[in-house]
């Protein structure tokens, strides 16, 4: 990467970046910026949920190698079951970003911060700015569980309080597994109808057959994710200025993953598979889904933590209650961070080390190789530290009325009650 060239763009920064971090060399960008190369280099930015630090540092190592653009992310609810937290994130990654050198271009991506309730939606309106305010460059608001004109609403109420430099994704259908699909007439009600308010944004996650967590082949799960009916939506958000980001990736076939970008999707987020690189927990070595036998995680001796804080780890989850072959294990992550952290340093750097071998491999299928760069090229090329989007209000709000919702029209209704924010 050209020197002079980064240079300037440090000066182009978002504001609430270059004022949270004044004297950072660290190339936090916009989620806008990213997600628009994305779109001209036919390229997908990873979305990277980080729940254990580690898992930061051996991403960051792979996009500094690789030239890569990245999203390192945390959803709302992981900050309750994490070591990981809104507030700790952004030093997390600074730090970690300053050890590779200038050249690491990401973005910190709010992930998933849910509204299901008009008080949800009076506290993103309150949290959601203060949390940018430490440098966050991107925010995910997941209204979806609830109906089509309350998800309209809600995340329109609370995207009316985003600074419009800062990257946005909203979400319509849950994202709850094989089978369980997002229409095109919700897909278009929704965008539209927030197009309709000024609203414009970057990315939508979809259902559309994809899952948080494990597949358990012992039980017959497998990856469902439908790219046909995804391409259907993709077209018809495009002349929103809007693409589909893909989220449950871990434990999809790499070969698939390849495939994705013929299909409209520009963002794609992994979250398990780093936990379970952390845990050390085997995994298929074409899809990075956790091996499950005789009902348990298979702990690989040489890979992850030690094999004694392993056993700690399970006897803990035994003692809870929690399956040995569920997202359950998830909760481990805070009681045990400390001491996570504070493993012998080899057993911490082959975490690192599986982490950056990980993220290469998913850099080479995302087609994200040397979108670092090109990141900065767009943004110094601009000349303006801005990204809002040239985009017009193309729809009408009378088509975006509650008695349009497709789901008021239908009858039909998505949600099972079931929390899939995570």
């Amino acid at each position: 990467m050209d020197s002079n060239m980064y240079e300037k763009m440090l000066g182009l920064r978002p504001l609430n970046v270059r004022s949270a971090l004044p004297d950072s060399r660290c190339a936090i960008v916009s989620g806008r910026d990213i997600c628009a190369v994305a779109r001209a280099r036919n390229a997908i930015v990873m979305a990277a949920n980080i729940r254990n630090p580690l898992s930061a540092l051996g991403i960051l190592r792979a996009a500094k190698k690789a030239d890569s653009f990245v999203m390192l992310e945390l959803a709302k609810s992981e900050g309750r079951y994490t070591g990981v937290t809104y507030g700790n994130l952004p030093g997390i990654a600074v730090g970690y970003s300053s050890e590779q050198g200038d050249g690491v271009v990401f973005a910190l991506h709010m992930d998933h911060y849910a509204v299901k309730s008009a008080d949800d939606r009076d506290a993103a309106i309150r949290d959601i700015p203060q949390a940018i305010a430490r440098g966050w460059s991107s925010v995910a608001i997941d209204a979806s569980h609830n109906p089509d004109f309350e998800n309209l609403t809600f995340t329109r109420d609370v995207a009316m309080h985003i600074p419009q430099y800062v990257g946005l994704e909203v979400e319509v259908g849950e994202i709850r597994g094989a089978g369980v699909l997002s229409t095109v007439e919700e897909a278009v009600y929704f965008v539209g109808g927030l197009n309709s308010w000024g609203i414009f944004p970057d990315c939508l996650a979809i259902s559309n057959g994809s899952k948080h967590g494990t597949y358990d082949a012992s039980q017959g799960e497998s990856e469902g994710i439908d790219l046909a009916r995804t391409r259907e939506i993709a077209d018809a958000i495009s002349p929103f200025g809007c693409v589909i980001a893909q989220h449950g990736i871990s434990g999809t076939p790499l070969d698939k993953v390849g495939r994705f970008r013929e299909y409209g999707i520009h963002k794609g987020n992994v979250g398990t598979l780093w936990q379970n690189l952390v845990f050390g927990i085997e995994v298929d070595p074409e899809s990075g889904n956790a091996v499950i036998d005789n009902g348990s995680f298979v702990k690989r001796p040489d890979r992850g933590v030690s094999s004694e804080l392993w056993n700690r780890m399970v006897a803990a989850a035994d003692a809870r209650g929690y399956s040995r072959a569920s997202g359950d294990y998830k909760n481990l992550n805070r009681p045990f961070h400390a001491l996570v952290m504070s493993q012998p340093a080899e057993i911490r750097e082959r975490i690192v080390r599986d982490t950056e071998e990980w993220a290469l491999r998913y850099f080479e299928a995302f087609g994200s190789i040397g979108t670092g760069t090109a990141v900065v090229e767009a943004i110094v090329g601009r000349g303006d530290w801005n990204p809002f989007p040239e985009r017009s209000i193309v729809a009408s709000r009378r088509d975006h009325v509650a008695g349009m919702a497709p789901d008021r029209t239908t009858g039909a209704s998505r949600s099972d009650g079931k929390d899939y924010s995570d």
